[in-house]
Formats: structure tokens, sequence, C-alpha cells
């Protein structure tokens, strides 16, 4: 049996497993979560629903992190998620912010 695609919208075998509107939902779930676990586990002076998905983590611009934090966060996302974070240029690159966070845990 074939599967039905409408004219003029890209095939994504994925969208065939997870409804569009489950998709956002998974993903704005996660994301919500890690920025609970930040605000518990780091101690933020701010609420989640304060942190945007595209906020530095690091850096006077957004959350003000230091490294300190950095070596908290990495604990926090390995003993939540199973995230593991053992090389520092991949810790760079994950650590950016919410956003960047969710992806390496894999969303959705």
């Amino acid at each position: 049996m074939g599967v039905a695609i409408r004219p003029g919208v890209p095939y994504d075998p994925g969208s065939i497993l997870q409804p569009p509107n489950e998709t956002k939902k998974m993903n704005h779930d996660l994301r919500t979560r890690i920025k609970g676990i930040m605000v518990d586990e780091l101690m933020l002076q701010v609420g989640p629903e304060e942190i945007g998905d595209d906020t530095p983590i690091f850096g006077p611009e957004g959350l003000g992190l230091d490294s300190v934090d950095a070596l908290q966060l990495v604990v926090t996302l390995e003993k939540h998620f199973g995230l593991k974070l053992s090389d520092a240029e991949a810790s760079r690159g994950v650590l950016k912010n919410v956003a960047s966070i969710a992806a390496a845990i894999g969303e959705p």
C-alpha cells in the first residue's frame, strides 16, 4: 500500500510517525523541562518562563553562567537525560542555549 502525499507538500517520512502538532508539543515539553531543571539545579535567579530557547547560557548578554556552572550543567544533563559531554569543544557547541541542548538530547 502506497503513502498518499498531498500535492505541494514535501514528503517527510517522519511526519507519518508524528503529526506536526504533536512534534511541536514534544519539542516545547523537552525545552520547558530543560529550563526547569536548569533553574532548580543551578539555582538561577530567574524562572523557567523567563529563559528563551535561544538565550545564551554564558556571558553577560545571556544567563551569565560561569565555568563552575558549566561543570554542574554537564553533570545535570547526564543525570537527567543521559547526555554525555566529555569533549570541551563539543560541550561549547551543545551548551550554547536551550535549543542546542534539546537538539543534542535528541529533540524530535
